[in-house]
């Protein structure tokens, strides 16, 4: 009998072997699960700011609920985004994946469903809960799936087809809302995400990082969901009639021992889902707090845009969602340009230019008053943010990569596009503190010279909570409803300008931070970025 000597089994090569064989079998599957998980969820966040001021009406919601809609969800989201990353690999990134696409598609039926503004805060918790353990799983699955070779294709797929849904979401919700209801913006994710089920039963492959020894940061993860919760939480009541009052103090105390509970855990742990250590780096320090301002700017933008352009210039909502098109097709269109530029002059230059532009843009929107061409309005102040972003979003992701080693890419990464979640969670509820105190300044000062009857004001002062969606008095004569109208528009116009005077000095303090503090110095390692986290995601 001969005896066949077989050469030593190259155990890394076979895997190599396997996925790569995987990979052309169930490639494009895996690809249109990831994209059409990754879609669900751009979509739903775009789509959620556009809706806001037909949700307040429709609800009754003062302005506190209404920041609670878009921050209940971006509040889990952001606390729990790192640890849902640490589960799928300690778990399994497919399981933990499939489990936060059923309670995502679960969660948005309860909201589609909502009847109150309680019921649809509620819901949207859940919804960012599930959120946390989808959002981190589509890369990791790319990642995992395709062979070295392969990756980077499909990373530019996913790139691509995601930043196309959400350039078409806040148009493709706006034309839902107004011609169905804004409940199937919500309706709209369970087909979705049956569909990602099937697909990810049938052709995604279980994996989990078998090489580092998990040790899941619950710790970590409670206390910054309770120390962020807190903190959101008294900053929303702030904004409430009764203002910095000692509860409201207790809890933004609470809030803020939380969060210094986090860091201090984090430092201590020998399995951070934050290193702090990273934060050694003066380039990912820098770059990480340029991001807080800008996407601070941008969140805080876009939460109070909508009620600007629906409620005070009367644009429809399919209008309304139309009118971010240029900002999300420039970024789309021009960061693989503002990229390649990094590669020959750095990234310290875009880094300052870019948020400096963006500012313009934030300022320009602050000029229109109510009325006159969208053209001539707000499309030159959003082209410019548009510009800017553009400029800014592909450096950043590529200083946020090159400022640490090669193996903490994935966890650097995944810090950043936390840091950008957490700066509009922030945005929002501070800048509302200042929209609600120059609305009432500037409503009480035209209410004065109105004159009104005394009944009358003690009507409309009960309504002062949902600002721009206020209703009018109806036993006010048709003159007096016209004035009071006029004047509660107004009041809103006057506090939006502030917001985007203040998001506009965001975005100039973003690109101080970048002249003074990020080197930039062009990568000398051939890698392949993560796609940095687009307006909505």
């Amino acid at each position: 009998m001969a005896i066949i000597i077989k050469p030593p089994c190259d155990a890394a090569a076979l895997a190599r072997a396997a996925v790569g064989s995987r990979s052309r079998r169930s490639g494009p599957w895996i690809l249109a699960a990831t994209i059409l998980a990754s879609s669900m969820v751009f979509i739903d966040g775009s789509v959620v700011n556009v809706a806001l001021p037909i949700l307040q009406q429709d609800l009754h919601a003062g302005i506190s609920q209404v920041q609670w809609f878009v921050e209940s969800y971006a509040l889990f989201l952001s606390a729990l985004l790192l640890f849902g990353g640490s589960l799928g690999d300690h778990l399994g990134r497919r399981r933990i994946f499939l489990i936060g696409v059923i309670g995502f598609a679960a969660a948005s039926a309860l909201c589609g469903a909502s009847q109150t503004a309680g019921q649809l805060i509620a819901a949207r918790c859940l919804q960012g809960i599930a959120s946390a353990l989808l959002t981190p799983g589509s890369l990791a699955i790319i990642g995992a799936s395709f062979s070295e070779a392969e990756r980077g294709r499909a990373i530019g797929l996913w790139s691509s087809f995601t930043a196309l849904t959400g350039a078409g979401g806040p148009a493709l919700g706006g034309l839902i809302i107004q011609h169905a209801s804004w409940r199937w913006i919500f309706f709209l994710n369970l087909p979705l995400a049956i569909a990602v089920v099937l697909l990810g039963s049938l052709f995604i492959s279980e994996s989990r990082d078998d090489e580092v020894v998990h040790h899941l940061d619950w710790m970590g993860a409670l206390t910054a969901t309770l120390g962020l919760g807190a903190l959101i939480y008294g900053l929303i009541a702030a904004s409430g009639a009764a203002g910095f009052t000692p509860a409201v103090i207790s809890f933004l105390a609470a809030g803020a021992a939380g969060l210094t509970c986090f860091i201090f855990i984090e430092a201590r742990s020998q399995h951070p889902m934050m290193p702090v250590s990273l934060f050694a780096s003066r380039d990912f320090s820098a770059v990480n707090a340029l991001t807080l301002c800008v996407y601070a700017a941008l969140g805080g933008a876009l939460f109070f845009l909508p009620f600007d352009l629906i409620l005070v210039q009367q644009y429809s909502p399919t209008a309304a969602g139309s009118a971010l098109l240029p900002l999300i097709a420039l970024i789309f269109l021009l960061s693989p340009i503002s990229g390649s530029l990094v590669a020959r002059i750095g990234a310290k230059t875009p880094l300052v230019a870019g948020p400096v532009v963006a500012g313009c843009g934030f300022a320009a929107l602050a000029m229109p008053g109510i009325g006159g061409s969208y053209w001539t309005t707000f499309f030159p102040g959003i082209v410019i943010i548009g510009a800017g972003m553009a400029i800014t979003v592909a450096p950043l992701t590529t200083t946020v990569m090159s400022s640490v080693d090669e193996n903490r890419i994935g966890i650097a990464s995944g810090v950043n596009n936390a840091v950008a979640r957490t700066a509009g969670l922030l945005a929002v509820a501070l800048l509302s503190i200042a929209v609600v105190a120059v609305f009432n300044n500037d409503l009480d000062r035209r209410m004065a010279l109105i004159n009104a009857p005394a009944a009358i004001v003690d009507s409309l002062n009960g309504q002062r909570s949902k600002l721009a969606a206020a209703s009018i008095p109806s036993d006010a004569s048709p003159a007096l409803q016209t004035r009071l109208k006029e004047a509660v528009l107004y009041s809103y116009l006057a506090a939006f300008r502030v917001a985007m005077i203040v998001a506009a000095a965001l975005t100039a303090g973003g690109g101080i931070i970048g002249a003074l503090f990020i080197e930039g110095k062009r990568p000398v390692h051939n890698r392949s970025p993560s796609p940095a986290a687009a307006p909505g995601r």
